[in-house]
Formats: structure tokens, C-alpha cells, sequence
């Protein structure tokens, strides 16, 4: 994001204009009064043509920099390009600056690319400097943006150094916030920092307080958590609090206000939080800043939460609910219900944390959604452009061998051929190798698909059970139903996160997954999980939630119907290429179990079963391997039903 510009007078150009001036009056006075005079109408109009071409440009750029109105952008870039139509004037190289960042905002990234390096072409040709920074800063903007992280840092440094050569000062804050935002995005932490206190030096020296403010607010918020440093956090937003003031910025006052709040409360200096959050209401309620308000009276709850004040607590909670809802901010509406759901917890009222925790789940997933949804989107977007990238390579390419095939002798053709048709091959080649790697994407985001679709199946079953408990009135089994249950959601929460797991994460989960059944059939089964000493569970990772729907499986439909006491043996082995698991019941068995189906008229059948099915047959199409399911009727001596074995050939992921 480029500032709109200055205006600078320059002195000698104003004397040129007048030694012209004075010209043309001798000559008018020389008897050439007629030509001269419509020769100067001729000049002055060119030159108010060009003035109003330039300020509709500027407006253009301030509104693309600033407001994003990409509606009022286009018309200043149209009522420009119409001028330079009718006076028939040469489009200047800022108006394809414009362009460019007009296509840049409506995600027109094709288009961006193409008219950001025409203006940068021309600006080199001219040998504009000003110009060619501007559009260094572009290029690192659009390369951030598209996924070209090492190009965009290039860039960006480049245009830094040309700026400082140049004493364009207004220009170096801007980079190094671009920096600051793409090592923000990459998770470096380090260079995250240096980049904000450069930011902070170079608007310090260029008076630019609006950069002062984001440069203190960004650096003393990653001190607060990340890298913790109390006074560093405390010094710096206090100094973003005093220019806020200056500049009557409630927005920034209110921020650097609630990350004070924050970092004290870390500190556990619990009054001096909450008079730095009702200092930032003061800021953010009057100004209508809903998400700020919310996110400072969710923390004043979760305070007085801590300090035991339940009442109050509660309160404020409801408050920053109620401010959330107003523009259905899902980050703060999903952390105050977990933690008005903890504070449930504690009052041991299970019926109000449940009904939380629910509303916590409900928002959690829609911001996994959206989340999931910006994501695939992003992926499209750096496909489109690296796809534009390649289709220029190609083009480059092709331009060359035109040209030696029109300078080239005669004895030069068949090599000329044999290298454009090597080219297109290789193009071949390349289009083979990004559909593959699409189709490999597309399966990936199948996979965690299914992984979502698991989630709440489970979720549902388990929610059934403690609802079970809510009816019989059995406060104890409740509560510590809930309390496993809790645990077990924040556990399968982490691991739906990721496409692999440790196997030792998946067994913890599996672990909490059976004592809960075991608390809700009232001790109908007891189990046994053993483990190969070759296998190590931190080393070996497996794909997430895969192995519980087995046993749920076997619990539901082979141990529970049975009428003695059920067991279940789960044995994991370390194999060649796979992890075998082994789960092994004494139930009814398969057919028994088919024939209760029957009877009770139901087609059922687990869904849990079939997706972990379906994402077996994902895994052996991304890795070309051929893992299976293995089902084994177990019988006793008399040749009668005695159980189920089931086999799963667990691939191994890195």
C-alpha cells in the first residue's frame, strides 16, 4: 500500500516556464502575434490536461491505498484514460501503476501481473527511480500475496535500498511493514520483530505516526505471548497508547489498552488488568469497535472467573456476547462460551457447561470453516499465478526460438525444431506434474473432509450418553462423565487439526474414548491395549481418528448385546511397511449381530466404519499402497460364535 504522493514545488522548472514566457512576448511583438498566441493555448491546455489526468490518478491511488473503494478506483482510472483518449496523450507510467493496483485489489491477478510490469518496463527505461521503487513495493506485495514468499522479500528489501538512495523516506515505512507482514504469516518471529523496529525507525525519522502507532501496537503484542517480555510489552504499547492520544486514534488506544490488560493478566496483576480493559471500553463502546469491546469484556469475565466472583463473571461474559453477536465475530464468540463452559465446570453445574460447550463447538466450527474456506482459496490463488508464471516461462521461450529461426541459416532449422519440440515436452511434462499435484491437493482436502465428518458423529454419540445421564439425575456420573469428556474434545480438537498424529496422541484418545464407555454401559467391558516394544508412539505418526470407530464398532454392536462380561484386546504391531492393529472382542459375533439388526428392522450401518474405510482407500491412492481391513469370525471349541477379530493395516505417514 503506496501513500498517495506529494506535491514539490520546483524552482527551476518555474524559471524555464517564465524564460519561455518571455520568448514568445518578443516574438508576439514581432509581428508573429497570431501563430504565437495559438501555439501558448495549445501548451497551457496539454499541460491542464496532463495536471487533471495525474490528480485523477492520485485520487485513484488514494482510495486504492486507503478506503479499498474499489468502485470509486475504477472511476478515476476510466475519467484518466478517457482524457489521454481524447487529447490524445501517452497513458504516464503511474496510471499503469494504478491499473495495476486496481486489478490487485478485485484479485484480477493476471491482470495485475501484466500491467505491473509494463509500468515497471517503461519505469526502467526512463530510468525513473521514484517510480521503479513504487514498483519494487508492488511486486513485493503481489509476490507476498500469490505465495512467493523468498521473491516477495526481494523485493521488498530492494525497493527499501532504491527508496533510501533516493531519500523517498514515505516509502521505506511501508516496506517494512510489508516485511513485517509476511514474516508475520511465515512464523518468524524473529525477523517479524527486527522488521517492526525498523518500521518503527523509519517513521520515526519520517514523523509518520500512523506507522509509529502499528509499529509500537505489533512489536509490544508479540512480547506479550510468543516471546515473552513483560516490561519490553508494557514499554512499548504504553508508547503506542501516548501517540494514540496525540492523534485522538480511539482504535489504536483501545488495542494497545486490552493488550496491556493482557500482558498484566499473564503477570496475574489482576486490578491493573482491569483498569487498563475498562479504560480500552471507554475507547472501543462509544466508537462502536464491537470486536475490541468484546474481546475486553470476555477477558474481564475470564478475570473475575479466576479471581472466584462468579456473578460477575458471568456478567461480562454475557456483555462481550452480546457485543460479539453484533457483527458475528466467531473468534471471540467461541472462546467466551469455552471458558464461561470451564466456569460451569467448576460450579460442578453440568447443565449450563454442556449447553455452552455446545454454542463453543458451534462457533469453533464455523471458524474452521471459514478458516478452511480462505485457505482453498489461497491455494487457488498461488495456482492461478504460479500457472501464469509457467505460461510466461513458455512464452519467453517461444520468442527466443522465433528469433533464431528468422537470424538462423538454413542449417540452423532442424536444431531449431528439435529444441522448440524438446520445449514442448518439457511444457508436457510440467502440466502432467501440477495436475498430479492438484489431484494430490484435492485428495488431501477429501481427507480432512472426512475427518470432519467423523468429529461430529463421534461428538453425537458421546453427547447421547451424558444426556442419558442428565435424565436418570446422576449428578456424580455426570460431572465426571462431562470431565472426561472435556478432556477427550480438547484432545480429538488438537488431532482433527492435523492430517497425522503421533501414535501416542491417538492412543491417549482412544484411551479417554473407552473409559467413557466403560462409565456410561456401567462397567459392562473392560479392555486391554498392548503395544509392540519395536513400535515407538512419539516416533510413528498415523492418520488421525482412525482406529476408534473399530472399537466403537465392537462395543456397540458385538459386547453390549452379549450377556456376559465383555473384554476387548487391541495389539499393535510394527510390520515391513504398515502398523497392524488388532482389535479382538468375545461378543455375539458378525452374524448374531446382523440378525438383532434384522429384527429391530434397521439398515444401519457405522458410519464411523465406512469412513475410515473411505479414507484408507484416500491414503493408498495419495501413497500407492494397498492397506485393508481384515474381519476374522472368531469360534470357541464347539464351533460356536465366540467374538470378533478385526485387522486395520495402519499406514505409516511421515
Amino acid at each position: 500500500m503506496l501513500p498517495s504522493g506529494r506535491v514539490i514545488i520546483r524552482q527551476n522548472k518555474q524559471t524555464g516556464f517564465g524564460i519561455i514566457f518571455f520568448a514568445l512576448f518578443l516574438l508576439s511583438q514581432a509581428g508573429f502575434a497570431g501563430p504565437v498566441n495559438s501555439l501558448f493555448r495549445k501548451s497551457a491546455r496539454t499541460e491542464q490536461d496532463t495536471s487533471v489526468v495525474r490528480l485523477h490518478i492520485m485520487k485513484a491511488l488514494d482510495y486504492a491505498y486507503h478506503s479499498k473503494n474499489t468502485d470509486s478506483v475504477k472511476a478515476y482510472i476510466d475519467s484518466a484514460e478517457v482524457i489521454c483518449i481524447e487529447r490524445n496523450l501517452e497513458f504516464p507510467t503511474i496510471l499503469h501503476l494504478a491499473r495495476a493496483e486496481y486489478f490487485y485489489l478485485i484479485s484480477d491477478f493476471r491482470n495485475a501481473s501484466q500491467e505491473g510490469t509494463l509500468a515497471l518496463n517503461i519505469a526502467k527505461n526512463r530510468d525513473d527511480k521514484e517510480m521503479i521503487a513504487r514498483m519494487l513495493n508492488f511486486f513485493g506485495r503481489y509476490s507476498y500475496r500469490t505465495g512467493f514468499y523468498l521473491e516477495s522479500i526481494d523485493y521488498f528489501k530492494s525497493s527499501i535500498e532504491l527508496a533510501r538512495k533516493q531519500k523517498m523516506k514515505i516509502l521505506v515505512p511501508w516496506n517494512y511493514n510489508g516485511l513485517a507482514t509476511l514474516y508475520s504469516n511465515i512464523g518468524d518471529l524473529k525477523e517479524y520483530q527486527n522488521s517492526l523496529s525498523s518500521l518503527i525507525k523509519a517513521a520515526t525519522y519520517d514523523k509518520d505516526t500512523v506507522f509509529m502507532l502499528r509499529g509500537y501496537y505489533l512489536l509490544g503484542t508479540s512480547y506479550a505471548e510468543k516471546d515473552r517480555n513483560p516490561e519490553k510489552c508494557d514499554s512499548l504499547l504504553r508508547r503506542c497508547l501516548e501517540l494514540a492520544e496525540i492523534r485522538n486514534d480511539s482504535n489504536y488506544a483501545s488495542l494497545a489498552l486490552a493488550n496491556l490488560g493482557w500482558n498484566y493478566y499473564l503477570g496475574k496483576k489482576y486490578n491493573e488488568a482491569v483498569n487498563c480493559y475498562n479504560k480500552s471500553l471507554s475507547y472501543s463502546i462509544p466508537d462502536k469497535q464491537y470486536a475490541h469491546a468484546a474481546n475486553a469484556l470476555g477477558n474481564l469475565g475470564t478475570i473475575y472467573r479466576d479471581l472466584g466472583e462468579t456473578d460477575k463473571a458471568l456478567n461480562y461474559y454475557q456483555k462481550a456476547i452480546d457485543q460479539a453477536s453484533k457483527i458475528n465475530d466467531l473468534y471471540n464468540l467461541q472462546w467466551v462460551y469455552n471458558d464461561m463452559s470451564e466456569l460451569f465446570l467448576r460450579k460442578r453445574d453440568t447443565s449450563n457447561a454442556f449447553l455452552t460447550f455446545v454454542k463453543f463447538k458451534k462457533f469453533s466450527d464455523e471458524q474452521i470453516k471459514k478458516s478452511s474456506s480462505q485457505g482453498l482459496n489461497d491455494a487457488r490463488i498461488r495456482y492461478e499465478a504460479d500457472a501464469r508464471n509457467k505460461e510466461l516461462e513458455v512464452l519467453s521461450l517461444r520468442l527466443r526460438n522465433h528469433k533464431l529461426i528468422i537470424f538462423s541459416s538454413a542449417g540452423l532449422l532442424i536444431l531449431s525444431l528439435a529444441i522448440f519440440i524438446l520445449i514442448l515436452s518439457r511444457a508436457r511434462i510440467n502440466n502432467k506434474r501440477r495436475i498430479s499435484e492438484m489431484n494430490h491437493m484435492i485428495a488431501e482436502v477429501r481427507q480432512a473432509n472426512l475427518r470432519q465428518q467423523m468429529n461430529p458423529h463421534f461428538i453425537f454419540n458421546t453427547l447421547n450418553s451424558i444426556q442419558y445421564y442428565m435424565y436418570q439425575h446422576d449428578k456424580l456420573a455426570t460431572n465426571n462423565y462431562l470431565t472426561k469428556f472435556s478432556s477427550l474434545m480438547r484432545k480429538v480438537l488438537e488431532n482433527s487439526q492435523h492430517t497425522s498424529v503421533p501414535l501416542r496422541d491417538e492412543l491417549d484418545a482412544l484411551k479417554l474414548y473407552l473409559d467413557l464407555e466403560i462409565i456410561r454401559f456401567k462397567d459392562k467391558f473392560t479392555y486391554e491395549i498392548s503395544v509392540d516394544e519395536e513400535l515407538d508412539t512419539l516416533l510413528y505418526k498415523v492418520p488421525t481418528m482412525l482406529i476408534q470407530p473399530y472399537v466403537e464398532n465392537s462395543i456397540c454392536h458385538g459386547l453390549v448385546p452379549a450377556e456376559n462380561k465383555g473384554y476387548i484386546k487391541i495389539d499393535l504391531k510394527l510390520k515391513d511397511d504398515y502398523i497392524s492393529c488388532v482389535i479382538k472382542d468375545n461378543g455375539i459375533g458378525r452374524d448374531a449381530a446382523m440378525e438383532k439388526r434384522k429384527q429391530n428392522e434397521t439398515n444401519h450401518n457405522s458410519l464411523g466404519t465406512r469412513i475410515v474405510s473411505s479414507r484408507l482407500d484416500l491414503v493408498n491412492a495419495l501413497y500407492g499402497t494397498s492397506l485393508k481391513t481384515i474381519y476374522t469370525d472368531l469360534k470357541n471349541d464347539k464351533g460356536e460364535p465366540d467374538g470378533t477379530m478385526v485387522e486395520i493395516q495402519i499406514p505409516i505417514l511421515s
